[in-house]
């Protein structure tokens, strides 16, 4: 499913939810009928903020999906793992409603694009972790990742857990970091080139610039990403 990507991060608020957004926004823009899904949401109740973030950043569209629940299929109240936010409600994730919806989104859709809660390693299930589902879908990977001291370590190993599970990985995404020591920084991004290239990954690093969650929202092309 070329059409589904896997928007994951390095850990959790380096800045995915924003950069999926803008992602959204620059293929919307550039004539792409994109929808986005929030996987799983933790920390809500009977609504994604995260998916409410999404459709801000791409001047407030909705969807009849969002209406249906297709677009946030689970919502969990203890801000947390998947898995431990569902097990402290009784329940459990449902990996197949998370399947189903993001399929018929698909079907509407030219591309969707799925935020994922967290990192790869995040548990889902008994046994399963992001990484492993997301694998198990054949969604390529979109790493979300930032500049800030120790993120090499991090991407790598992030990326790393994707090439082990055989994951198309379609670019990372560098976010702006406050803070963040700008020869580090740079450092980072070309250390990141240089592995994407040695395992086989295109070498794609997009930098999104500084701005702030409310907006004005910059103009990020991303085409290099979703070539």
């Amino acid at each position: 499913m070329d059409r589904v990507y896997f928007v994951s991060g390095i850990d959790t608020g380096v800045g995915k939810t924003m950069a999926t957004g803008l992602m959204a926004r620059n293929l919307a823009a550039s004539g792409r009928d994109v929808i986005t899904v929030k996987m799983v949401q933790t920390g809500n109740e009977g609504f994604s903020e995260d998916l409410a973030a999404h459709r801000a950043i791409c001047g407030g569209v909705a969807f009849p999906e969002d209406s249906s629940g297709l677009t946030a299929p689970q919502i969990f109240r203890f801000p947390s793992s998947p898995m431990l936010a569902a097990s402290l409600e009784g329940s459990s994730v449902d990996l197949d409603a998370i399947a189903r919806a993001v399929g018929r989104c698909a079907e509407g859709h030219e591309t969707v694009l799925v935020e994922g809660a967290g990192g790869l390693d995040v548990p889902l299930a008994e046994g399963v972790l992001s990484v492993d589902f997301a694998a198990s879908r054949g969604w390529p990977l979109v790493l979300v990742a930032c500049g800030r001291l120790g993120s090499i370590n991090h991407t790598l190993l992030s990326l790393e857990a994707a090439r082990s599970r055989g994951m198309k990985v379609a670019g990372v995404v560098w976010n702006w970091c406050e803070g963040a020591d700008p020869v580090i920084d740079a450092d980072a991004v070309e250390t990141t080139r240089r592995y994407l290239a040695r395992w086989g990954f295109p070498d794609v690093v997009v930098r999104v610039p500084r701005f702030s969650p409310e907006g004005p929202y910059p103009e990020v092309d991303f085409s290099e990403v979703f070539a």
